[in-house]
């Protein structure tokens, strides 16, 4: 089996989706404004975290001046903005800010990773890249055996996770806060998406997601 460090390697060498590899390229050579002197990542993201997490954190995609910039999941954009002061503040987070992949910010007993490791053109991945990255996800999680609770962000990467492990997603309803106890004896515990739309607008605000990651810790055992 391979390490974490030869998965990481292999992920941001992928060029199994063209639609996927050109958008992220061209994303990366046009750039935004505010970030037009960084040099963009422009390849597969790779998750990253704690080898030993208990609780994964699962994700739809990377953000196109976010992660698709730094090379780091939900690390440089207002998602991360919302997640990893989240995080910091239950204890399993070093710093509340991610600014970029050598920034110091260290995750404890949490491991972060997405459903689709390249940034899709209006955050919108095919059926077929699903599938395709679904590749990486099995040998993913295959690396994390503690894991004892996923958290999907959003209905898509609950359902590419019920994808996963072929379980019939009319058996696992989406919605913010549930909890379904999987055939193989971890929990897949759901929130909204921490999504500038969503964030923004209410839908999910700090005292929700705080209840969440309170639940996961409990339900992974981590005090």
């Amino acid at each position: 089996m391979s390490s974490l460090q030869e998965l990481y390697d292999e992920i941001v060498a992928c060029r199994r989706c063209p639609r996927l590899v050109a958008w992220r390229e061209e994303v990366g050579r046009k750039k935004r404004l505010a970030y037009i002197n960084d040099e963009y990542w422009a390849r597969p993201v790779p998750g990253f975290g704690d080898p030993k997490a208990r609780i994964l954190i699962f994700g739809l995609a990377p953000g196109a001046h976010g992660s698709n910039r730094t090379g780091r999941m939900f690390t440089g954009d207002a998602s991360g903005n919302f997640l990893f002061p989240a995080l910091w503040r239950a204890g399993l987070a070093s710093r509340p800010q991610a600014t970029g992949r050598d920034d110091g910010l260290e995750l404890r007993g949490v491991y972060i990773t997405a459903a689709v490791r390249c940034v899709p053109p209006k955050n919108k991945p095919t059926r077929e890249e699903f599938a395709a990255c679904s590749y990486w996800t099995a040998r993913e999680l295959a690396l994390l055996p503690d894991v004892r609770v996923y958290l999907a962000l959003g209905r898509l990467a609950h359902e590419a996770l019920l994808e996963h492990h072929r379980l019939v997603k009319r058996r696992f309803p989406f919605a913010h806060g549930a909890e379904h106890a999987l055939p193989n004896g971890l929990t897949l515990l759901d929130s909204y998406h921490v999504s500038r739309q969503n964030t923004q607008t209410g839908k999910l605000n700090e005292e929700m997601f705080d209840a969440v990651l309170a639940r996961a810790k409990a339900l992974a055992g981590i005090s």
